[in-house]
């Protein structure tokens, strides 16, 4: 049985995607198309603030991204050797909390301890983060155009103070169009497709309609996490003229 997976392919330390390696247990063909891409933004301004340690009470990152953005202020000037020589110590001191596993162990590529990994969404690493911060700092926050405001709001209401800054905003990948088309022309309709973020689906689903033409009913969609399985509802009542585009 075929199935598509609209992410990025990331090799584990088996050298494999996991996705792909796992599903492959069960006898399933897996096949990975990213479907976004990513554009750094305020880099200079991100560098500054990471230079001055002491105005912030400590980080938060939600997203690899933000860490992507982080690793490349590390990369420029020389940067670098005055992150090894103290500002990575400094920031040591203060907390570093992180949603999820995968973004923590980015950020401790770059050398900073976190906590709250374990939370596994914004919503509980924002009650983690209450019922412990009592810093009089702000938080530094990078993130992305399309953060959810649910943890900003979280931590306003307790009085918790919090920088944030832009850094990258979400785009379409430039082939998306292309990968998707020979997929079809090579592999046929696929039995599942995964959808992995809101974005991912809002950009793809209208190019996987018109390649699956009637068999897009045949198609089992699935979704890993709740503004997806959002995303992917209204859309269904949009097709069925039950709802209307904002």
């Amino acid at each position: 049985m075929k199935v598509l997976l609209l992410k990025d392919p990331k090799e584990d330390d088996c050298g494999q995607d996991p996705y792909v390696r796992e599903l492959g247990l069960y006898g399933l063909e897996a096949t990975l198309i990213p479907v976004l891409s990513f554009e750094f933004l305020s880099l200079p301004s991100l560098s500054e603030k990471l230079s001055h340690p002491e105005g912030y009470g400590g980080l938060i990152f939600t997203s690899p991204r933000a860490v992507e953005a982080v690793e490349r202020c590390l990369q420029k000037d020389a940067k670098a050797e005055v992150w090894k020589k103290s500002l990575k110590e400094k920031w040591n001191a203060k907390s570093v909390y992180v949603v999820g596993n995968a973004t923590a162990s980015l950020v401790n590529r770059i050398g900073l301890h976190t906590e709250g990994e374990t939370c596994g969404n914004a919503e509980k690493l924002a009650e983690y983060i209450c019922s412990r911060e009592s810093s009089t700092l702000p938080l530094l926050f990078p993130c992305g155009t399309l953060r959810r405001e649910i943890l900003p709001t979280m931590l306003t209401d307790k009085g918790i103070l919090l920088e944030s800054i832009t850094v990258y905003q979400t785009i379409p990948h430039p082939g998306i169009q292309g990968n998707l088309s020979s997929y079809y022309i090579q592999q046929g309709v696929p039995a599942s497709i995964t959808f992995f973020s809101p974005s991912g689906l809002t950009h793809s689903l209208k190019h996987i309609q018109e390649l699956s033409g009637d068999s897009i009913g045949q198609i089992k969609k699935t979704n890993t996490g709740d503004m997806t399985v959002i995303r992917i509802r209204s859309t269904q009542k949009m097709n069925k003229g039950e709802a209307t585009p904002d």
